[in-house]
């Protein structure tokens, strides 16, 4: 009963502190509630035996990521943004939309079957650890779509360089 208690729990504040991201009209209180997100994501983590992925979510996305968020959001010209009137006429089609998904989502999980178990136990993984489990099946059996998403990154990064040079370059 208790673990189900506190997975509600995480389910419920994850999907209310979402909504309260993407709703909310001043960016840096948006920034604000997504830290508190992170934070009960990795709870939620924790809650269920991946003390590896929990310490990746605080260290990456509330350390790093959300820092460039609030960064990003300290640079924007907020005055005029708080000005601009949001989500004009578009709550009846946003509304179509997230229903239909919705809707989708569900269809798609009740169709889904479970996979047989794999080699991959739960005593097996608590033999060998969270991470060296990880690192086993992300170097050997996922290897080309890591390497594959680092190449992209790389590209990622080296195109912000360029359009940040071409700016600093360019007569203001």
């Amino acid at each position: 009963m208790l673990p189900k208690l506190f997975f509600g729990y995480y389910a419920v504040v994850i999907i209310v502190l979402s909504l309260l991201v993407v709703t909310r009209k001043n960016p840096v209180h948006s920034v604000m509630w997504m830290l508190l997100l992170f934070f009960h994501i990795a709870g939620l983590y924790l809650f269920l035996n991946a003390e590896f992925i929990a310490a990746i979510q605080i260290i990456v996305y509330a350390g790093a990521i959300l820092v460039l968020f609030l960064f990003v959001v300290l640079l924007l010209n907020l005055r005029e943004e708080l000005l601009i009137e949001r989500f004009i006429g578009t709550w009846p089609t946003a509304l179509v939309i997230s229903v239909s998904l919705l809707i989708l989502v569900i269809r798609a999980i009740q169709d889904m079957a479970l996979a047989p178990p794999g080699n991959h136990s739960v005593d097996a993984i608590q033999a060998e650890t969270h991470t060296v489990a990880l690192g086993k099946i992300l170097y050997t059996d996922y290897l080309f779509p890591f390497e594959i998403a680092s190449v992209v990154l790389l590209i990622a990064i080296i195109g912000a360089l360029v359009l940040a040079k071409r700016k600093m370059r360019s007569p203001q």
